[in-house]
């Protein structure tokens, strides 16, 4: 029986189909890097969120290894050039957290705009001010959003009945431009934005997109929604943006701190991240864009689903 080793904790449902494929599921919770890297060769396939690498020097001791399956979209911990180079199909599943992640990020900026989360926790100090937390309506804005696949067409989707003008950049793809969003280029991004939402994977291309230069750009002082990953954007860059005004408010699921489990910050806490703790006009949320009842199923879903596609059984 071929063996599949589940290195993190995930619905049980992607358990429970892949044993009625004919696999053999293990999963050992107290093994970091050094003790899976010893068992993996005795592996077929994999299934990971994030909780190590699997990177080259992992993935050559997996001389059985043909899939690696991904629960979520990136694929930053898994060195895929790699793993194909060896035969090894890597498989993620953005389609099962994207109605998740749109519907996150309206939120954010939903919260940030109207100064939901200040009045809320005002109110409850005792504090009634309604001036001070007038709020900024969407319709007539234009919003920018960088990375037009699942997540950032999820999120133009619940843009629709609020007659904003959305307009899309995505440097991987063209004719892109649908009932949702105009394709537009960095440019127009730069010249027409009062909103940017950034929807990209985390490659060595993405890292620190968001910094100086790019704030600078800007021709309008703007709100800015990051839900992709931390480390697409330069948290002293977007301070220092926000200090100037530049970026008149952040909303960020996402920061540059978390550790490479996505389930916690590191543990030394930098100056800008303390001034993004203490903002009044910067929403915080710990990773959760994706993480719904219903995308925990639908995850699982779309995984084995690929798996099965490949004609992988046990």
């Amino acid at each position: 029986m071929k063996k599949v080793l589940f290195i993190d904790t995930v619905h049980p449902l992607i358990r429970e189909e892949l044993t009625n494929m004919g696999f053999q599921c293990d999963s050992f919770p107290q093994f970091g890097y050094t003790d899976l890297k010893a068992i993996v060769p005795e592996y077929y396939g994999i299934i990971i969120r994030s909780k190590i690498k699997l990177d080259k020097e992992f993935l050559g001791e997996a001389a059985q290894l043909k899939f690696i399956g991904r629960l979520g979209s990136g694929l930053e911990n898994i060195d895929v050039p790699f793993a194909e180079s060896r035969g090894i199909s890597c498989l993620n599943s953005p389609e099962g957290n994207r109605d998740a992640v749109g519907e996150h990020t309206l939120g954010m900026l939903l919260s940030l705009m109207n100064n939901i989360c200040l009045a809320n926790r005002e109110v409850r100090q005792g504090k009634w001010i309604r001036e001070g937390n007038r709020g900024i309506e969407i319709k007539a804005k234009t919003i920018g959003i960088i990375g037009y696949g699942n997540m950032g067409s999820a999120f133009a989707q619940r843009l629709k009945g609020f007659e904003a003008d959305v307009i899309a950049y995505d440097k991987y793809k063209s004719a892109y431009g649908d009932g949702f969003v105009v394709e537009s280029s960095m440019e127009e991004l730069w010249e027409r934005a009062d909103i940017l939402s950034l929807h990209v994977p985390l490659t060595e291309e993405t890292r620190y997109l968001a910094a100086e230069a790019f704030f600078g750009k800007f021709a309008k002082e703007i709100f800015f929604l990051n839900s992709s990953r931390g480390q697409v954007v330069d948290t002293s860059a977007l301070v220092a943006a926000l200090k100037t005004g530049k970026v008149k408010g952040a909303a960020l699921d996402v920061l540059e701190f978390e550790d490479n489990s996505f389930e916690a910050l590191s543990k030394d806490i930098p100056e800008d991240l303390r001034y993004l703790l203490k903002a009044k006009n910067v929403v915080l949320t710990p990773h959760i864009a994706g993480w719904t009842v219903e995308s925990s199923v639908k995850l699982a879903r779309v995984l084995v689903e690929k798996i099965r596609r490949i004609g992988i059984t046990g």
